[in-house]
């Protein structure tokens, strides 16, 4: 060991020493008796699991809560219907070519609102199966967890394409399961996205289309009168709005994007 070692773990210990020695002299000129009273003062931390052998103390509640808090936005996007219909809304307004028309606030709000609406079976049934039983003290955390899973998985599967779902059953060895709450999360969850982005993509497309082909035959107008200074975007979007409007666009598309889902 060199000599700068040796000196960084003197400094260390007698940093130590020092530190204890006024608790060791008090401890010293305190009678046996009120030794425990000094204990008293100290903050102790009580990592240990009390109450039932099947639930959680308070601070492992505490953890798992702000753990779900945490990953509240990844759950609302990779495990519901939000991924879909943002991903739609965002090709919506790439084709109209509106720039930040409408805003992403307001596309967001929509989308989460319609996630909503979608999830609300199965926010009811999660709520009947597994969050009343635990208020009502029927079952303990684990097992209100493990049952609130097994909706979301039966709807993420309705929505997943077998190939998907497949692909990573075989990347993590799971030759076959009995039922879909056999399935577990980390299987579940990116076959489920890679099928949402498959059809939003889908679905994109055919919203992009139209309004391409309006592009297109605007910029052939343009071309053939000789106006090569403007540019085409800027003549095409008056049209574009007013064949999306005049078709209530709106109201085809969140249709559309609500029975899509199974």
């Amino acid at each position: 060991m060199s000599y700068m070692k040796k000196r960084f773990i003197s400094v260390i210990l007698g940093s130590v020493v020092l530190l204890l020695l006024p608790m060791a002299g008090m401890a010293y000129s305190l009678p046996y008796s009120a030794v425990p009273v000094v204990a008293q003062v100290l903050p102790q931390i009580d990592l240990s699991i009390g109450g039932e052998a099947e639930d959680f103390s308070l601070a492992i509640q505490a953890l798992i809560l702000i753990t779900i808090l945490t990953f509240g936005p990844a759950m609302i996007t990779m495990m519901t219907s939000f991924t879909r219909i943002i991903v739609v809304f965002f090709f919506l307004r790439m084709g109209l070519g509106t720039q930040q028309s409408p805003p992403n606030q307001v596309l967001i709000g929509l989308a989460l609102f319609m996630t909503i609406f979608i999830m609300m079976p199965v926010f009811n049934q999660i709520n009947e199966q597994a969050i009343q039983p635990y208020m009502n003290e029927e079952m303990t955390q684990a097992e209100a967890l493990t049952t609130a899973a097994v909706p979301l998985k039966e709807f993420m599967v309705r929505q997943t394409r077998d190939q998907d779902l497949l692909f990573f059953m075989d990347m993590a060895e799971i030759n076959t399961v009995g039922s879909i709450a056999e399935l577990p999360l980390f299987v579940v969850v990116p076959s489920y996205i890679m099928s949402e982005l498959r059809i939003a993509f889908q679905i994109g497309f055919m919203i992009y289309l139209p309004f391409m082909v309006i592009d297109l035959v605007v910029a052939s107008i343009l071309l053939a009168m000789g106006i090569i200074f403007l540019p085409p975007v800027l003549v095409s979007l008056p049209f574009k709005i007013l064949v999306f409007v005049l078709t209530d666009g709106w109201y085809l598309l969140v249709q559309s994007m609500v029975r899509s889902f199974n």
